[in-house]
Formats: structure tokens, sequence, C-alpha cells
């Protein structure tokens, strides 16, 4: 990491910045529907945000991240979904997504989280101890590209089903852009 970045837990006057954050770093992306930003925004609409970090470099918001509690059908509790992670394309590949990432967890195990999981890239989550648990998935998910991580050794066995923020689209009634 080049620049100074201070990472912290969003304030209301971020949820602005956030938004442009995520839609900026998504825009390009094959991969996205370019919803990442409504998602957060229903998430936070239900309260469902468990951990909720901003990336600051020079007093700009320039990455977020975001956490919020999934259910396993196995009965499981405490396990939280990641996602989305969103750094502005002119600061991606300087550590501001690890450092993201890192506070994240650390802030979800100090709240006596049992796990977390993510759908995201097969090359990336790994150094995060991320891994493809065949006991755990997502329907309609391939599993290289669904990841968990267990804070106590506990696999649980079952499907995940992540907030429905997630589906969020941007069409819905009182939606925030």
């Amino acid at each position: 990491m080049t620049d100074k970045v201070l990472i912290r837990s969003e304030t209301s006057a971020d949820v602005g910045a956030i938004a442009e954050v995520t839609a900026a770093a998504f825009k390009t992306l094959a991969i996205s529907n370019q919803t990442e930003h409504f998602i957060i925004a229903a998430l936070r609409a239900a309260k469902a945000l468990a951990i909720s970090l901003v990336a600051e470099v020079d007093g700009r918001v320039v990455g977020h991240i975001a956490f919020s509690p999934v259910t396993i059908s196995d009965g499981s509790s405490d396990w939280y979904g990641l996602g989305p992670v969103s750094v502005l394309p002119e600061y991606q590949r300087r550590g501001i997504g690890s450092a993201l990432i890192q506070e994240g967890l650390s802030r979800l195990k100090n709240l006596g989280a049992r796990g977390c999981c993510l759908v995201g890239h097969p090359g990336y989550y790994g150094r995060f101890g991320f891994r493809n648990i065949q006991e755990l998935v997502i329907e309609g998910v391939p599993e290289e590209v669904f990841f968990a991580l267990s804070f106590d050794d506990h696999i649980p066995q079952g499907i995940i089903e992540f907030h429905k923020g997630f589906k969020a689209d941007g069409q819905q009634k009182g939606a925030c852009t």
C-alpha cells in the first residue's frame, strides 16, 4: 500500500460515497449486474449490516466492505456473509481491499461470529483462509465461486441463504440509489 489508509466504521455521512464507490467498482465487471450499491442500501434499510467499514485516503472514502448475517439450513448460527467489497478503480491493487477484509474478519471474530462465507473470485479469497467447502452450498451458485471460513473449526452442513437484501436491484418501491 502506498497511501495512508484509515479503515473505520461507516457513518451516516458516508452513505452517498459508499454508493458511488460501489457503483464505480463494479461498473465494468462482466460478472456484475451493477446492483451491488442497491444491495448495500437494502441491507442498511433492513438493519442487516452487522459490520460496514469504509477505507479512507486523505479524507475521501475510496473503499467499502459489508458483512451481514446468513442462515444455514442445519440451524447453525453466528455465520455472516462478506460482500460486497468495493474499491474505487484508481485505488485498486494497493492493498485496500485486503485491509478491509482483514479488519472486517477481525471485527466479526470480536462479535463472536463462528464463520463467514462469500461468493467471489476463486483466485483472490484463499489468501484470507477462505476455501470451497462441499458441505455448504448456495443454490444456483457454482461451487468454485462459493467460499467459507470457519473461525472455530466447526463446519456447518447445508444450504446457505444470504439476506433477502442481496436480491435488491433498484426496482423495489422505496429503493435507495
